[in-house]
Formats: structure tokens, sequence, C-alpha cells
């Protein structure tokens, strides 16, 4: 039976009016808020109230198909149940909350801001303590821990961005210590198109990769498992509506044109990589695995953890269609961002991961507004559940590097993990996890998850 008008949520507009701006706070950042779900208001939880990101689930062991959903605590608010269905006000929260119920949320993030922010303040009501309805939707939650998750979106094209300048200089200088930046870097954000149908979800795991390697000495190349496989720390960017061919999205409107952010895995071999790159750029070296973690934080839920955007003021300024006033106020996000490791012996002997570094999406180079100019500015169309990458995020101190390549200066420099073994770059074993999560005086801990991913041995040649 359908709820009367007078037990639906009325905060929200049902109207096609204004959406909300992705960069504005509004109620649903409010500190105060709690939610009746307990696990929600714990110290240290990636999802309270304010964050609400978004997935696809299905339970491990039960006939489901995969559906949309939105992470609190430690649990799930399934996005297809009817007690939820029947408290949506008609119009845009109903459309909006339809949409979720399909395998993939693309249907979702093609409607635009105004319908994703009309849903987030519903269920931010319906959620909170103090709810009238909390009662009748314990039974549209499902616990994590029984959960299996699936991509958010189907990816219909994705790329790959460079966007640390500590990064590119690092890698640089491995490779040409007197030319280290090329000088293209501080004027056009670098990306290439990678492999979408190797994407796949926290938890994924996939056999070394197999390709042509050229030592120096040697005078041919031959075929070979890596023997340099390394991570790449990025943040993933989902494209929400995008912009038909031969049309530019301004930089004034490019936010708009984001659902969201999540964390991302680059695998890359860098021998395979190092063969194969001139002239046109990385290809089986990246090509046989990305990993995302499950669920995507809303550039909204991000609002009051934007920051400045500055570059040194002897670098060049970018070209008017990459520059702007609200870009230099509040175009930079502040995510913490860490890597861990965790070998097969710290797993047999029930040792923790290692942290093996930390670093800030705040020092970018180039902003996600940014990137989205630029991939559109020869008019290329970009549509709903593309993906970007935003290229390995490194800082400039030595424990901010993003990759092993730059950790182990390019194999050059073994470490020693607390276990006692070494590495240069990852071995059969090594599982892989990335974490990030935003905290800024005055407002309340996000996280992002994890994504974590797991090397098994080469496939027999």
């Amino acid at each position: 039976m359908t709820a009367s008008d007078e037990t639906r949520p009325s905060s929200v507009a049902t109207d096609r009016g204004a959406p909300t701006g992705p960069l504005r706070v509004n109620a649903t950042h409010d500190p105060g808020l709690k939610s009746w779900v307990g696990s929600a208001n714990r110290a240290g939880t990636d999802f309270p109230i304010q964050n609400l990101p978004f997935g696809e689930f299905r339970l491990a062991g039960r006939d489901m198909t995969f559906r949309g959903g939105v992470a609190i605590g430690d649990q799930i608010l399934d996005l297809t149940a009817a007690e939820l269905r029947e408290l949506a006000p008609a119009g845009v929260v109903a459309e909006a909350l339809a949409a979720c119920t399909e395998p993939t949320l693309n249907s979702y993030l093609a409607l635009g801001p105004q319908y994703w922010s009309a849903l987030r303040a519903f269920l931010s009501e319906v959620l909170r303590a103090g709810s009238p309805h909390a009662v009748r939707l314990r039974s549209a939650l499902a616990p994590q821990r029984d959960a299996q998750y699936a991509l958010p979106v189907g990816i219909g094209d994705y790329t790959d961005f460079y966007t640390s300048i500590h990064h590119a200089t690092a890698v640089g200088r491995l490779f040409r210590p007197d030319n280290p930046l090329l000088p293209n870097y501080k004027w056009v954000p670098i990306g290439y198109h990678g492999r979408a149908s190797s994407i796949g979800i926290s938890g994924q795991s996939f056999p070394r990769p197999v390709g042509q390697v050229k030592p120096p000495e040697l005078p041919q190349p031959y075929l070979s498992p890596s023997q340099r496989l390394d991570y790449e720390l990025e943040v993933g960017i989902f494209i929400g509506q995008g912009n038909t061919s031969g049309s530019r999205i301004a930089l004034e409107t490019a936010e708009a044109h984001v659902f969201g952010l999540c964390l991302l895995n680059d695998w890359s071999a860098r021998d395979i990589q190092a063969w194969e790159y001139q002239p046109l750029g990385p290809f089986l070296a990246k090509n046989f695995a990305t990993t995302l973690s499950p669920w995507i934080v809303t550039l909204e839920a991000l609002a009051p953890f934007r920051v400045p955007w500055m570059r040194p003021a002897a670098d060049p300024p970018p070209l008017p269609y990459l520059e702007g006033a609200d870009l230099r106020a509040t175009g930079a996000i502040d995510i913490h961002l860490e890597v861990l490791l965790e070998t097969q012996r710290m797993r047999s002997q029930g040792q923790e991961p290692e942290r093996l570094s930390h670093s800030n999406f705040c020092d970018s180079y180039w902003t996600v507004g940014q990137l989205v100019a630029h991939h559109t500015v020869n008019g290329c169309n970009l549509k709903a559940g593309d993906l970007f990458g935003s290229g390995t995020q490194s800082g400039a101190a030595p424990g901010e590097a993003g990759s092993l390549l730059e950790l182990s200066e390019g194999g050059k420099r073994p470490f020693t993990l607390r276990s006692g073994e070494t590495r240069t770059f990852l071995l059969d074993g090594d599982r892989v996890i990335f974490r990030g999560w935003c905290e800024r005086s005055g407002y309340v801990r996000i996280g992002f998850g994890e994504a974590a991913g797991l090397v098994l041995p080469a496939a027999p040649l």
C-alpha cells in the first residue's frame, strides 16, 4: 500500500527547479546529524549519514540481481525496497529512485544534479535519528559483510590522466635526469584512453601479466611474465550527464557533469611499459586490470572538503578555458589517500597490512573540473558512466609516493617491511589496499571504503 502524503518526508522539493550546486554545503552536511542506523554514528566510520555513497550490490547466497544501494554505517540501504519506494515523494525523487533499481546506475547518473541532490536529501531525511520511518525501513537494510559488489556503472569509456606533478617529475627523473618534466605538462592535462573491459571491483584478483620485455643489455625483446609489477594510487571520477558530440563543457559547469569519486588502482607492468610505450603510450602494460572501490562518494558529499587550487607563482597560468575564479577558490578536494601492502607471509602469520605511503588529492596539478573541460574542448562527447582516472597521486615527500616505481627509485633501492621481507616491485600473493577519507574541523569525517586487489601467479606460457 502506498504511504499517504501525510507520512511522506516533506523537506525535499519535488518540482524541476534549479538543481543544488555540487559545491554548496547544505543541511545534509550538518555535523549534528545522527542516524537511527547505530553503526553510522561510530567514530571513524567511512559511511556516516553525511556521506551516503552509491553502489551496486547483492547478498551472497541469495537469488538476487545486482541493484542500487547506499552505504550507511556497516549496512546498505537497498534502493529497490518497496518500503523506500512507498515513502518517496512523486516527481524528481521517485524518478531518481526508480533509476537506481537497475543492475547499473547509468540511468540514474544520466538524470543530472537536480535528481542526485533531491534523492540524497530524501535519503538523509529518512535515515536520520528521529525519523518516523526507522522501524519500517529496517527491513530495507542489508549487512555489508554479506554483500557482493559489482561495478556501479557500465563503463563505456575510460580515460586515465596524469595530474600529479610530483609523480610526473619523479618518474621523469628516473628516465630523463636532465629533463624530467616534459614542456607540455604545465599546459595540457595529459591523458590516454585505457581499457574498460578489465576494470573490476575491490576484491579483484588477476594473474601476473605477460608481455614483451627488453632489458637494455639485450639485443632483442622476449616474452615473459612482468618482473616489475606496480600499483598506482589514483582517484576515479565518474561522469554523470554527458554532452553531445561536437559540443564543449565549459569549466564553469564542468562539475555539474561529475557524479562522484572513488578509489582506483591502475596496475602497471613497468618492464612491459618501458619497451612498448614509445611512440603511442601504454598498452599491454596497463590493460590487464584496474581495480575500483565499490562506493561512489558523490561530489555533493565532498562539498565541505573543498579547498583552494593553487600553482607555484612561477608556473604559467592555464589557458583561459582552464582558468576561473571559482576554480582558484574551491577547485581542489582535500582527500587523504593511503596505500597498504599485505604479503602472503603477513596473511599466514596474522599480521596487519603495512602502510607504504600517504598522500593527498589536493596536491593535484589539474582539478576534476579542468579534466572535464579539457576532455571536451575538441568536441568529444562524454556519456553517463564514463570513468576518468586521476593519474598517480604522489606528494612532494618520499613517504607520499603513489607507486613502487617511486618508492624503490626505479627498483634500485629495495625497502624492508615489518615482516622482514623486502620489495622493489610486487610479488605473487601480494595484496594492495587503497583507502581514502576526508576530515575537517567542524564537519564529520567521511570515507571511501577500500580498493583491494590480489596478484596471482602468471598463467603458464
